[in-house]
């Protein structure tokens, strides 16, 4: 793989569902970064909403060079791999969500990381912007609190909130986001597992930071403990879905059930004495930890909440017991 020049494109795409009051701020942004690095982005948005909803908003954009293409296909991998049909004539693409925001300079340090490294993927953090305040407890489980690590730090995958692609890379590998995982999620951990596995790099860029708004309906114990559940099972799903053979996954699957029966009993004898002491934080701790580990060892065995599930999407795609019928991946 070529390393990247000065002269590489780069296009960000937003997938955007039903967020439309939200838009507006955040193109304004990237339009605004955009022209900070050379060739100048070109900033596209994917409008997974079947009614099409964005549409006014992004059209009113368009003399400042943002597109606007609209899937109509639910969930957020027929989105993710729109963007990169989109974006084939493009050397890297970068992945942002609806609900964030970049940060100053965010888009140049990311692309000048990428530059210099010449690897396959960059990841950045994504803080979170809590617009009410929050209890304790749900303080306590860490949801909220966003990995930091030194930049240039290698890592075994990454979500796609804030994630630079190398196109010629992917393309290379022939990649595209499982579209079995659009209602559940868990196509990002999927791919950028799928990308490092194939012997390419992902690194971090501590710097390249954007904000995710977290309104106040997710502020709640019960969807944090929902999350919990859903990212700790959308690990363990992409770890079973790579595993070579039947063989492979289910050393994988017991592995991970060995490791969560341990993680319990902690988690079980913590919540036991944080409730004795009173110690509010400490609860949320362990209790989300115990959701965690649950997921971790239901999304082995091919079950995760629907995190994305509309209304019409009655069923939601079941990989893992597919991948069993396959004799090898």
């Amino acid at each position: 793989m070529s390393e990247p020049g000065s002269g590489s494109t780069t296009v960000v795409a937003v997938l955007t569902y039903r967020r439309v009051g939200l838009l507006s701020g955040l193109l304004a942004d990237l339009v605004a970064q955009a022209a900070t690095v050379t060739p100048a982005a070109t900033v596209l948005v994917v409008d997974n909403d079947p009614e099409g909803s964005a549409a006014d908003v992004v059209l009113g954009w368009a003399e400042r060079g943002v597109q606007y293409v609209h899937e109509p296909r639910p969930g957020i991998s027929a989105a993710r791999n729109r963007a990169l049909t989109e974006a084939a004539h493009a050397d890297a693409l970068i992945f942002f969500d609806d609900d964030e925001q970049p940060c100053p300079g965010w888009l140049a340090r990311i692309v000048a990381a990428w530059r210099e490294w010449g690897c396959a993927a960059v990841a950045g953090p994504v803080g979170a912007r809590l617009t009410v305040p929050v209890d304790p407890w749900i303080l306590g489980t860490g949801v909220f609190d966003r990995p930091t690590r030194p930049t240039g730090t290698s890592v075994r995958g990454a979500g796609a909130g804030n994630l630079l692609l190398d196109l010629r890379r992917v393309r290379e590998l022939g990649l595209r986001f499982d579209e079995r995982l659009g209602l559940t999620g868990g196509e990002d951990t999927l791919f950028t597992h799928a990308l490092v596995r194939a012997g390419s790099e992902i690194r971090w860029c501590d710097e390249a930071e954007a904000l995710e708004h977290v309104p106040a309906e997710r502020l709640t114990r019960r969807w944090v403990l929902r999350r919990c559940f859903r990212s700790a099972g959308s690990w363990s799903r992409a770890e079973v879905l790579l595993a070579r053979g039947r063989a492979g996954r289910w050393r994988v699957r017991t592995s991970i059930v060995a490791k969560a029966a341990v993680r319990l009993l902690q988690a079980l004898l913590a919540l036991a004495g944080a409730t004795l002491t009173g110690r509010v934080g400490a609860r949320g701790r362990a209790t989300g930890t115990l959701a965690s580990y649950a997921g971790l060892v239901v999304g082995a065995f091919g079950w995760t909440v629907g995190e994305y599930a509309r209304p019409q999407a009655t069923a939601l795609p079941s990989a893992v017991p597919e991948a069993d019928r396959a004799t090898s991946r």
